[in-house]
């Protein structure tokens, strides 16, 4: 029997203020990039992509009503994404989504020079990294 490699991520859950909004941007996002819904329950979604699962969870436990990525804790998930184009054209869709461009200043370059990335934030201050696996610019459209 085969199965996950040892140290690979078995799943992520984060704990979100307002499940539906979560699932408005994360849903979105998650599936665009290829992860298919896993599990649904009253105060929860996930979402898994081969082993590896996503969950969003509005607990009741909650001591907060936005996330503080400055904070000790996540920071941000960062995302392969196949090539510079597809990450421009997550980032055009992103905001009907709930998502805004952080850093557009130093977009698609915020992360230094040797990287293609945008950088999202949600309503709620989870922020995304999305990476191209080729940075070349040459495959990306121009940003409208």
């Amino acid at each position: 029997m085969t199965g996950p490699a040892t140290g690979t991520l078995h799943h992520v859950e984060i704990w979100v203020p307002d499940l539906a909004r979560a699932v408005t941007s994360f849903g979105w996002l998650l599936e665009a990039l290829g992860h298919t819904e896993f599990q649904r329950w009253h105060t929860g979604r996930s979402w898994r992509l081969g082993a590896t699962y996503l969950v969003l969870e509005e607990s009741p436990a909650l001591t907060s009503a936005r996330h503080d990525r400055c904070r000790p804790g996540l920071n941000h998930l960062a995302f392969h994404v196949r090539d510079a184009h597809a990450v421009e054209a997550l980032a055009a869709e992103a905001p009907r989504h709930g998502w805004t461009l952080m850093f557009p200043d130093r977009h698609p370059h915020a992360g230094g020079e040797q990287t293609y990335a945008a950088y999202l934030e949600n309503t709620d201050g989870f922020e995304v990294e999305l990476v191209a696996a080729d940075p070349t610019p040459a495959a990306a459209a121009p940003r409208a």
